[in-house]
């Protein structure tokens, strides 16, 4: 095999199909990167019995073949490389890389004990890629990263005719998002649990490359994504996700209003002096809303922020990070509480205007701390 490629081309092309080689394989060979040169066309490919990827890029071809390398080194030395084209050729079991006066050589792997690739299955919808990028970075943050229990490190979506819905929770917050796409067939009713950390891997690399092509295997064990010709992918979590679309209270006598921007920054602060699982507390009052953490002898702080309030007063306490990371994934103007009474868990929307309705679309549950004369 022999073949030339631009410098930057290989290295972007490298880098993203190496990203899902496990870093302990179960077998040496699924450590490498396979790549095939055939008809003008460099195909790159990656496998861990769980999530692939392969895409292809344009190059010189002088001489068809194909070789299996590992794949994190080669992706470090077309990092380290100058800029200029890359020449590839093989000389029996080793593999050259030239570029300028810079030149390697690779041990090559047996290509013949490398599993095939599973098929990309037929394309179940198109959605548009930025929103989907948005909505999985919103939903993400409630997955738990405790893999003693990998169904709740997945994100469940709900496929239902032109909506999908993504779910996900860690057990002391939950996320849901909606978003539009179009099916391949109307009316389609269906669900799949992906891992969070394979989904925004997806959303990360695929989201920005306009349409995002979602295909569903018809025995529900495999989902795969396609954009700007590069597809992934993945085995579904298994198992049989909690119902959790119940904990959302079907009625909130209580809504708060506040600026988003001028929030984040108030817990920010005041979270500074609460110690490891010390809450921030936040009491609504008509106009204003007040923070404080830390108590006793210790370390305190408290700020006050104006807020509009419906109903009655409440104070409740939340955990800073899960409270934080919340607040950071909205992107409008102001959020909205609401609330039921102070024990129970809360929900924070979007809001655009300070006397406007919430927005829906995407809504973030936490359960309080509760406070002792609760």
């Amino acid at each position: 095999m022999k073949f030339r490629v631009e410098r930057d081309v290989l290295t972007e092309a490298v880098t993203w199909t190496a990203r899902s080689l496990s870093p302990r394989p179960p077998v040496p060979v699924l450590s490498g990167l396979l790549l095939k040169a055939s008809e003008g066309t460099l195909s790159l490919a990656s496998f861990d019995y769980e999530i692939s990827a392969r895409l292809e890029i344009p190059a010189d071809i002088a001489e068809e073949g194909t070789i299996l390398v590992s794949g994190r080194l080669l992706a470090d030395i077309c990092r380290s490389l100058p800029s200029a084209p890359v020449e590839v050729e093989t000389d029996g079991s080793k593999v050259t890389l030239t570029c300028r006066s810079s030149r390697f050589n690779l041990a090559t792997m047996p290509e013949a004990d490398y599993p095939e690739l599973p098929a990309l299955p037929d394309v179940s919808g198109v959605v548009d890629g930025d929103a989907f990028a948005q909505a999985v970075s919103q939903v993400i943050i409630a997955a738990s990263r405790d893999d003693t229990l990998p169904i709740l490190t997945g994100v469940r979506m709900e496929f239902e005719d032109d909506l999908i819905t993504m779910l996900a929770t860690d057990r002391y917050r939950l996320a849901m998002r909606e978003v539009a796409w179009k099916p391949a067939t109307p009316g389609i009713s269906t669900s799949a649990l992906v891992k969070a950390k394979t989904l925004n891997e997806v959303a990360k690399s695929l989201g920005g490359a306009g349409d995002l092509n979602i295909a569903l295997s018809g025995n529900s064990e495999l989902i795969g994504f396609e954009s700007g010709g590069r597809r992934t992918t993945s085995l579904l979590v298994d198992g049989e996700y909690p119902k959790i679309r119940s904990l959302f209270p079907d009625n909130t006598p209580i809504h708060a209003t506040v600026e988003t921007s001028t929030l984040v920054e108030a817990v920010r602060r005041v979270a500074l002096v609460a110690e490891r699982n010390t809450p921030v507390r936040l009491a609504f009052t008509n106009g204003q809303l007040s923070l404080d953490a830390g108590t006793g002898e210790d370390a305190q702080a408290s700020e006050a922020i104006d807020a509009t309030l419906t109903g009655e007063e409440i104070t409740v306490a939340f955990n800073p990070h899960y409270l934080s990371e919340g607040l950071n994934a909205f992107d409008s103007k102001y959020v909205r509480f609401s609330f039921t009474t102070p024990p129970k868990p809360a929900v924070v929307s979007a809001q655009e205007d300070i006397d406007g309705d919430d927005d829906d679309k995407y809504r973030y549950l936490l359960m309080p701390v509760r406070l002792p004369n609760q």
